[in-house]
């Protein structure tokens, strides 16, 4: 075990400026406002211009936090860039935003878990400091989900935004920080939800033709898998790190269904005032979900000292993970 407290001591976060309304969609897709809001409990979500690439939106989230944390990126020794959307295939997006800050001395790399991967790299960023390797790291979950999103496809269309948020890791002192992590995935429902492409299905004019290159998600399935894990995975943080639901002051969930979110909340015995929830203004996010949602809890004074956050998510994979964090 290691003796040192990781927290996290900034936060940030960047959402474009575009915003696509369900009334947009309205045009798009044979859908509307009522049914949209009714069944997931999104009303807009944010769309990156045609300029903006992940790292873009990763660079000003990041500046974001390393000012709020008091440090400059020449003092980061590590960066992490959980995304499913990078600039490319390789470099790492991880490396891109390195350059682009000025962080000369910072090892970096890219995470792939979709919609749980801030929490994946949360749990590698904490341990890095906590055993010695380095005293700062910069965790991003960045995404610009818009451009692998079918606009034919009114079943996914609908759900899916683009944004970065980002946090600084670094010591803190002892009671404070990540007291449990509980990660988990399952091979079995890979195809649940996913994008082609890759060496399993390298694009060519027939992927393209049948419009593979974008999100496929086997909505009812995903779905009740979500319902079932969000829960129980926070449950099993809770224990690893000695408490109790009745401990958690701060419930920061992955944004993907408010039907989801309404669940794990029943199942953990939380109101939704102890909820961190702004979905309606995002949709899904996937990793980009709980930074930004942390970054707004921060920014609106609900996540105050020693307070017990709970952060949890769950994604294609099928993966998910939960953290249990004394602010």
């Amino acid at each position: 075990m290691f003796n040192k407290a990781v927290g996290i001591i900034g936060t940030g976060k960047y959402v474009p400026e575009k915003i696509l309304t369900n009334k947009d969609l309205e045009q798009l897709v044979d859908t509307n406002d009522e049914w949209i809001v009714t069944r997931t409990g999104i009303s807009e979500r944010r769309i990156a211009a045609e300029h903006q690439a992940a790292s873009d939106l990763a660079v000003i989230a990041s500046q974001n936090a390393l000012q709020a944390a008091g440090i400059t990126a020449d003092q980061l020794d590590l960066i992490i860039v959980a995304t499913v959307t990078p600039d490319m295939a390789f470099p790492s997006t991880a490396c891109v935003v390195q350059e682009k800050i000025g962080a000369k001395k910072a090892a970096a790399f890219d995470l792939s878990a979709a919609c749980s991967g801030f929490i994946y790299a949360l749990a590698n960023g904490s341990n890095y400091v906590a055993s010695g390797m380095g005293k700062y790291v910069l965790v991003i979950g960045v995404e610009i989900l818009s451009r692998i999103t079918d606009y034919t496809d009114r079943a996914t269309c609908i759900l899916f935004g683009d944004g970065a948020g980002a946090a600084v890791l670094g010591e803190v002192p002892t009671g404070r920080g990540f007291r449990s992590f509980e990660l988990g995935a399952d091979g079995s429902g890979a195809e649940l939800l996913k994008v082609c492409g890759g060496s399993r299905n390298p694009f060519n004019q027939q992927l393209l033709d049948e419009r593979k290159q974008f999100i496929y998600m086997a909505g009812n399935d995903v779905f009740k898998f979500a319902v079932r894990i969000m829960g129980s995975a926070a449950e099993a943080a809770l224990e690893k790190a000695g408490l109790q639901k009745s401990d958690i002051d701060l419930l920061v969930p992955h944004q993907a269904n408010m039907r989801i979110i309404q669940s794990a909340l029943d199942r953990l015995e939380l109101p939704a005032e102890k909820c961190m929830i702004n979905l309606s203004k995002y949709g899904n996010m996937s990793a980009a979900s709980i930074p930004v949602a942390l970054h707004e809890a921060v920014e609106a004074g609900r996540a105050k000292d020693g307070d017990c956050l709970v952060f949890v998510g769950f994604g294609g994979g099928l993966t998910w993970g939960a953290t249990v964090l004394i602010w």
